[in-house]
Parts: structure tokens; sequence; C-alpha cells
């Protein structure tokens, strides 16, 4: 039985993931700098793993006895650096602390924004060489490009599109506007400026499935430790607000669109297109994704509404 350890357990990807492992019968052990209610159901530990020393890490990696490290956690701002790069260092150099035999294997969560700009039109398979434009991609990238070069460890990276779904995070557009629409009365308007950008989302429990088959998964020989997770789909963002209203069942009218530009160093990603090819990941790891989009923004409507739209990724 796979005995998993998710990093980051209380954030919107991490809470998924602890869930999807413990669905498949798998042990969980949940990390995070505190708890929260969804991790009653796992084994918890509080834990900041960005502040342990590699020999701290590998004492707990050894004690818990895990097959599965996930790499769940993300730094902002300040702490991006330390999270999103030191901590994946750390994490190597504990592995190889570990006998061979009793190393897990790592999975770290990439970022569809360590690609940066892509050609509109086309779907970027994993041999696109990256050229990211904010400091937040850049530290993703540099944790990415640690791990693919960490050939003598059983690891892999999963570079993920953005992501929709229950629980998302307030910090990004579709969260903060799925929040703010549980806020707004029928008659009221919000007045949004929306450039013409069309963006790769993926529904967060079609990530959580693709980490628990990346665990099961062979080797990763080559190439196939770079995967990404997408839709496959550039979908319009006025389009995507127009279906988030309709989930949160309030009039088409509530929101009034201005139009805007696309800038080169916005915080969402520089980019006016995003698109995944999954084709490696189909066929590596037997995975699609199987959320609508238009099941997703319900799904976020609704856990909005009820009040559980906390967590952050």
């Amino acid at each position: 039985m796979t005995r998993a350890m998710v990093l980051g357990a209380t954030g919107c990807m991490g809470r998924h993931m602890c869930d999807a492992f413990h669905a498949q019968g798998a042990d969980v052990v949940a990390v995070a700098r505190r708890p929260a209610p969804h991790t009653d159901a796992h084994r918890f530990l509080t834990l900041d793993a960005a502040a342990r020393t590699p020999e701290q890490l590998a004492e707990t990696l050894a004690q818990e006895d895990v097959d599965t490290l996930v790499n769940a956690t993300l730094g902002w701002g300040d702490d991006q650096h330390r999270v999103n790069v030191e901590l994946v260092h750390r994490l190597t150099a504990a592995l190889r602390l570990l006998p061979t035999a009793h190393r897990p294997r790592l999975i770290q969560l990439g970022t569809v924004h360590e690609y940066g700009p892509m050609t509109y039109g086309t779907a970027a398979d994993e041999q696109l060489e990256p050229a990211p434009l904010t400091d937040y991609a850049r530290t993703k990238l540099a944790a990415s490009q640690h791990v693919l070069a960490s050939g003598d460890l059983d690891a892999v990276v999963l570079r993920v599109a953005n992501v929709v779904g229950p629980h998302l995070t307030q910090d990004g557009f579709l969260g903060s506007l799925a929040a703010r629409l549980a806020r707004t009365a029928p008659d009221e308007q919000i007045e949004l400026t929306l450039a013409d950008a069309r963006r790769d989302y993926v529904d967060v429990r079609d990530v959580a499935d693709a980490v628990v088959r990346a665990s099961r998964a062979p080797a990763f020989p080559g190439d196939t430790r770079l995967l990404n997770i997408g839709s496959g789909i550039a979908s319009s963002i006025s389009d995507l607000v127009t279906a988030l209203v309709e989930a949160a069942g309030l009039p088409p009218e509530t929101i009034v669109l201005r139009p805007g530009e696309v800038r080169s160093q916005d915080a969402s990603a520089g980019v006016g297109w995003t698109c995944l090819n999954t084709t490696r990941a189909r066929s590596v790891l037997g995975w699609t994704p199987t959320h609508s989009l238009e099941e997703s923004l319900r799904a976020m409507g609704t856990v909005n509404r009820s009040g559980l739209f906390r967590s952050r990724w």
C-alpha cells in the first residue's frame, strides 16, 4: 500500500492530493505549518519544511517511511526563493541521505508560467524552451530544473496549467471573482477590465489524479521526467467570467466588461495565450482530465457560497 507525504497539505492543491491518495486506499501524511479542518482525516505533521535542514528532513522521511513525497508548497513575495527553490534543494539533499532502497519518489509541482510567452494558436509541449517573465515563474523554473537534473533520484516534475475548481485560492483572478460574486446581490453590478486573453485551465481534482498516477507509474527515464498537466484547451477569459456568473446564480448583466490589454509583466503570467500539449502525460500516466470547465466553475461557486473558500495554492 502506498504511503504518501504531501507537503503543503492545507493549500488548494495539497488538500485535493491528500483526498485523492486517501480515496485510492493510500496512507497519507499531511504536512503544513498549521493544521486545517480538512487535514483531520489524515495523519498530520506540523512542520515548516522550508525551515528544516536536509538532515532533519531525511530523519522525518525515515520515521514516516513514505514511498511518495509530493511537494505542493508554494511561496509568494519574500518567501518565493526560500520556499520555491531552497526547499527543493533541501528535499533532494535529504533524499540522498537515505538508503537508496528507502528513498521515496519525489513529485514536484511546476507551473505553466515557467514557459513564459507561447505562440498564439499552438499547444506547447515539453520541448518548448522556458522564458519566464516573473520572479514567481523564474523561481518555479529553477526548482523544476534542479529536480530534472537530479538523475540519481526517482523524481518527476508535473508542469501544471492554471487551476480551477473547488477551494481555489482567492489570490488569483477567478478565485477572487468567485468570492466577490458570492457577496453580490442580484441587482448589483461589477465592472471588470478584461484583456482578450485565452488560457489553459485544468481542474485541481484532475491534477490530483495525475499526481496519484505519477506515484504509481514505472520509473521515469529521460524526457518523461517532465510532464505537462492541462486541459489542452485555451479558454477565453471573458467566457470564463460569464460562466462563473451563471454558476453563482446571478444574472448576466451582473458583469460590465471593459476592454483591456494584456500586459507583458502582469502577475498572472505575462502572456495572452497559454495552452499545453499533454500527449506525454496521457501516454506515460494513462491520464486525461475528466472534469469539464463548466463543472469546475459550478464547484467553485458551490464551495464559495458554503463558506469553505479559504485555501491557497
